[in-house]
């Protein structure tokens, strides 16, 4: 009888003692997945030479072939280095591209899918960064457009930017300055409107219109591309139909 006793103890100490190391395996096993799979951290070794240096900015942006390209500004704002990193796994290099700028600068927006804006530091201004070809990014510095403002982008038309009026005893009432910003036809030029004191904004987004309401009348910021899309729209339907 002791014997017989002795003998179930055993075998339940056996079957928990296996059951136990089969335990620590699976958890040794979940564990080990948790840390492989689902993070991984790629250090500046694991990546091309252009990573692996300091940077002061970094932008993201889609390229016109459906690549997704990280451009990085490097020396002071005088380098622009380039990345693919459409695949994580793979980054490749794109290259670099040297800048004439006056100092560091940081991205402010996209405008549209063909540039972007940036702004200075130091109060240096700002500039446009052209993608038309996106391993050659060139640089067009803006005069006149305010330091500090709200940003509405115009498509890949332009974009406006709106500040404090200067304030005048006699009048009470808020007003703002905005700046209209054409980059329609860059690399070639870029055109800036100042309409001054504006009390009011209003934009039809079919039309793609501004309507701004100012101290000496209404001002309207058109859109011509858009105009014709609509126009385009409307001619579709009407022989679909």
């Amino acid at each position: 009888m002791y014997q017989e006793v002795s003998m179930q103890w055993s075998n339940r100490i056996r079957r928990l003692a296996v059951t136990l190391v089969a335990s620590a395996a699976i958890g040794t096993q979940g564990a080990s997945a948790g840390s492989s799979n689902n993070i991984v951290l790629v250090p500046p070794a694991g990546l091309p030479e252009l990573a692996r240096k300091a940077g002061e900015a970094m932008f993201l942006r889609e390229a016109h072939d459906g690549r997704t390209v990280l451009y990085i500004e490097q020396d002071q704002g005088t380098a622009l280095a380039i990345l693919d990193v459409t695949d994580p796994r793979h980054v490749k290099s794109d290259g670099s591209v040297r800048l004439d700028v006056p100092g560091v600068f940081d991205f402010i927006s996209d405008l549209g899918s063909r540039a972007a804006l940036i702004r200075f530091r130091q109060g240096q201004g700002s500039a446009v960064l052209d993608f038309h070809n996106d391993k050659r990014p060139s640089l067009k510095i803006i005069q006149g457009i305010p330091v500090q403002g709200s940003l509405v982008r115009l498509g890949n038309d332009g974009f406006t930017v709106t500040s404090p009026a200067e304030a005048t005893p006699a009048l009470s009432d808020s007003f703002v300055d905005t700046s209209v910003i054409d980059i329609a036809n860059l690399p070639d030029r870029v055109r800036v409107f100042d309409v001054k004191r504006v009390r009011e904004e209003i934009t039809n987004e079919e039309t793609g219109t501004t309507f701004l309401l100012a101290d000496d009348g209404l001002y309207l910021v058109r859109r011509p591309s858009v105009e014709r899309d609509k126009e385009s729209r409307e001619l579709a339907a009407r022989d679909a139909g």
